[in-house]
């Protein structure tokens, strides 16, 4: 066999091989208040499967913008139905994938230097040493529109809204209050759980019943190049190990779904 051919036929062995890696891969595109969460449940089948999951993570809204224009990604892990929803009357999920995996809570967090105290809740913002306000930018972040109809449930939007900062997502809103950016932050109770956040700082849960359910959808994406790894990966997401690891970062899930 000449040299020329062996090399050809390594050649061809190398992009299969690339190709195979490809196939036992699948990227998606995650809600930022996932961060956490999410590594886990992707190094848990990771480690079943051999098969790898890249996260990218943002704000709901932008990713749906996103998707419409054709974005590659295999899957789509929103904080809201509605995206998903919209995704679906499109035609540009996989049928039969749209799946509810959970339902998120927000917060008001305060970082552990902090001497405001947090436990009248969201009325809390109108004390006067409080400057900077940090929540999720309500146009395109659900935990953000979240957060808005909360503070108009209390009757104090119009009183704190010139303090608000916006965060492109839930992760940044969050980051802004670690570094000092705002004094306080209504953020996700799912990143207040996380490694990074849950020893900084100390927070109240805003009553459910403040703001509209944030419920969570899931999908895979018809333009998904992997959809076999992606259908795994969501039968996956619907057993009780996973189910478990939504709970430890405080998201509910309904008892169906067990």
């Amino acid at each position: 066999m000449s040299r020329r051919i062996r090399n050809f036929m390594a050649l061809v062995a190398v992009i299969c091989i690339c190709e195979f890696c490809a196939a036992q891969s699948i990227t998606v595109a995650a809600a930022a208040d996932l961060q956490s969460a999410m590594q886990d449940v992707a190094a848990q089948f990771q480690k079943g499967t051999g098969k790898e999951v890249k996260l990218i993570y943002g704000s709901s809204g932008d990713f749906f913008q996103q998707l419409q224009n054709g974005a590659p990604f295999d899957m789509f892990f929103s904080a809201n139905l509605d995206y998903p929803k919209k995704l679906e009357a499109a035609r540009l999920i996989e049928p039969g994938s749209y799946y509810e995996y959970a339902k998120g809570k927000i917060v008001m967090w305060v970082p552990n230097g902090s001497t405001l105290d947090v436990s009248s809740g969201l009325h809390s913002l109108l004390n006067p040493s409080i400057k900077k306000v940090a929540v999720a930018n309500p146009e395109h972040a659900p935990y953000g529109q979240a957060a808005v109809a909360a503070m108009r449930k209390e009757a104090i939007y119009d009183r704190v809204k010139d303090k608000l900062v916006l965060g492109e997502n839930i992760s940044q809103t969050a980051s802004f209050v670690i570094s000092g950016s705002a004094d306080v932050g209504i953020v996700a109770l799912s990143l207040v759980l996380s490694q990074n956040m849950k020893d900084q700082g100390r927070y109240v849960e805003i009553p459910a019943a403040d703001y509209p359910s944030i419920e969570q959808a899931c999908v895979i994406l018809s333009s998904s190049k992997n959809k076999e790894t992606a259908k795994q990966f969501l039968s996956f997401i619907k057993t009780a190990v996973v189910v478990d690891t939504w709970k430890k970062y405080g998201f509910e899930v309904r008892s169906s779904q067990h």
